[in-house]
């Protein structure tokens, strides 16, 4: 006959407990006849190998359900902008799905779907056909040109105009010592950014919502309640980029006034103030995320290109 595994005393103290008539999870004494949970923690009593069909449930059941916390927290981010954001700080939680797991879920799908569609490139035009050619080439060229700043090989010379020289003597030495190399870096460095980008948006979260609080100072809201708006706005945005992403031009250009008109609404609940004073906190705003975003993914590409 086969051994017995052996066991812990982890598990012999639960399985006293059991034996004993007490709750297997918190050991407090069960009441007799024996209920179906216990009183003091909430877990069932009778413990047994989960089968099949209580996996699925636990999957799909309350998470899934019509009635469950995702449906009904997607439902309120859909319809009342802002009033998910409201309903949390206001202490409503255990209905709605927490504001940063909702992110991460609805960020992940959005993620996935950008890399089966292959729809982002951070530098365009490494597959070219002439850099192809150039990359088997003697002396081939590779020199990338962004408004008049210039980093690359030209006949096999280093070339790095417009950016700071510590930074061109590091791209030089890293990733250019020849074309080749060169090329193969690049192509590496698009791959990992597209790859690591909900970890770029990710790190613009805590500075997103850093510049809500600077622009609503006077509401005298903490720090963490622009946290969760700005969790929510990406949510929402995260969706509606997902629904760009599955629709044709210029169908899917019409979700970009969506988002416009759905952050000035969610705002002007969560904030509250004059219209004419949201639009301009709204305009503020966009700066303020444009000129994060415009040094954000250059840093990242370069970082990829860089490790």
């Amino acid at each position: 006959m086969p051994a017995e595994p052996p066991t812990t005393p982890a598990v012999r103290a639960i399985e006293a407990a059991a034996a004993e008539g007490r709750c297997t999870n918190c050991e407090a004494p069960l009441p007799q006849p024996r209920p179906a949970f216990c009183p003091a923690c909430g877990q069932e009593t009778r413990i047994a190998a989960p089968t099949l069909h209580e996996f699925a449930q636990q999957f799909g059941g309350a998470y899934f359900s019509t009635e469950g916390a995702l449906w009904r927290t997607l439902r309120l981010l859909l319809t009342q902008p802002g009033e998910l954001t409201r309903q949390y700080l206001a202490g409503r939680r255990k209905h709605f799905v927490l504001p940063l797991r909702l992110y991460l879920s609805i960020s992940l799908v959005l993620l996935l779907m950008v890399q089966l569609m292959g729809q982002i490139t951070v530098v365009e035009g490494l597959d070219r056909p002439e850099l192809a050619i150039a990359e088997r080439g003697p002396l081939p060229n590779a020199v990338l040109d962004v408004q008049g700043r210039r980093m690359g090989l030209r006949a096999g010379v280093f070339v790095c105009e417009g950016l700071p020289t510590l930074l061109c003597q590091l791209v030089h030495e890293r990733a250019a010592p020849d074309t080749r190399t060169y090329l193969q870096r690049l192509r590496a460095a698009n791959e990992r950014v597209v790859s690591h980008l909900g970890v770029v948006m990710f790190v613009l979260l805590p500075l997103f919502a850093a510049c809500l609080k600077l622009l609503n100072a006077r509401r005298g809201m903490p720090y963490t309640a622009h946290l969760v708006f700005a969790l929510h706005l990406h949510s929402f945005w995260f969706l509606v980029l997902l629904a760009m992403q599955l629709l044709q031009p210029p169908l899917a250009w019409a979700g970009l006034p969506v988002i416009v008109v759905y952050t000035l609404l969610a705002g002007r609940r969560v904030y509250g103030g004059a219209w004419w004073a949201r639009l301009l906190r709204g305009l503020a705003l966009t700066a303020m995320y444009l000129l994060l975003l415009l040094v954000t993914l250059p840093l990242a590409w370069l970082l990829a290109l860089l490790i």
